[in-house]
């Protein structure tokens, strides 16, 4: 997750967004509080200015870039310098990860989803938060990407795609929510949230991680990323 440049020169801008569109926002953690299980500890990848945590009741979080850290330990937001590819932390510390507005950031798809399945616990969850590139908003952000403050340097992805990756490295009991289905302007407080995924531009996907044994889980997790990777 090296793409940090306009998240360091441009954090007011990004933190005006959410401010903008708080409809958006609240539908958005609507969409991830459905999938989001009791968790004793829970890390946010890529925690940003720690919107998201503080708001889903997430303590902890990891991210590049030394403003986002910042302003997320000023939320409360117990956060480390790394990035998703190479988390800082052991093998199996986590009863849940969350990865919202990131995975279109990182450098590598499936090295980061395979470091969170490391740091997971067995039975732990995946909570992927993403626009969808096939709807329309994600179609909007593909054609604006050139010149965008942000975008300009996203991978945009579809659900199916990102399933497959997280299931090449031992993620498997799907679920999905999703949301906003108007665009952004048209975004009410009482924007629905509804199961699977296809029509709203938010999708929220939980996958649970294999329930092997501990040694197991970590070596399952590498050698589905080297076989993803190989076949990919």
């Amino acid at each position: 997750m090296t793409r940090t440049e306009p998240f360091e020169h441009h954090p007011d801008r990004y933190d005006q967004w959410f401010d903008r569109h708080s409809a958006v926002f609240a539908a958005e953690v609507r969409a991830l509080r459905a999938l989001l299980p009791r968790a004793d500890r829970g890390l946010v990848v890529g925690v940003g200015t720690g919107r998201f945590a503080q708001a889903l009741g997430v303590r902890e979080g990891v991210d590049p870039a030394p403003e986002m850290r910042r302003r997320a330990r000023q939320r409360g937001v117990r956060v480390r310098d790394g990035t998703a590819e190479a988390l800082p932390y052991d093998d199996e510390q986590f009863d849940v990860a969350l990865l919202v507005t990131t995975i279109c950031f990182v450098d590598d798809v499936e090295k980061s989803l395979a470091e969170i399945h490391r740091v997971l616990v067995p039975g732990g969850a995946l909570l992927v938060g993403m626009v969808d590139r096939e709807s329309p908003l994600g179609k909007e952000y593909e054609d604006k990407k050139e010149g965008h403050s942000f975008y300009h340097v996203a991978h945009f992805h579809t659900a199916t795609e990102v399933v497959r990756r997280m299931r090449a490295v031992g993620f498997d009991d799907f679920a999905f929510r999703q949301t906003l289905f108007h665009p952004l302007d048209d975004v009410e407080e009482e924007e629905p949230v509804k199961a699977g995924h296809g029509e709203g531009a938010f999708i929220a996907i939980r996958g649970d991680k294999r329930k092997v044994g501990a040694r197991g889980g970590a070596r399952e997790a590498r050698r589905a990323h080297a076989e993803g990777r190989d076949s990919g």
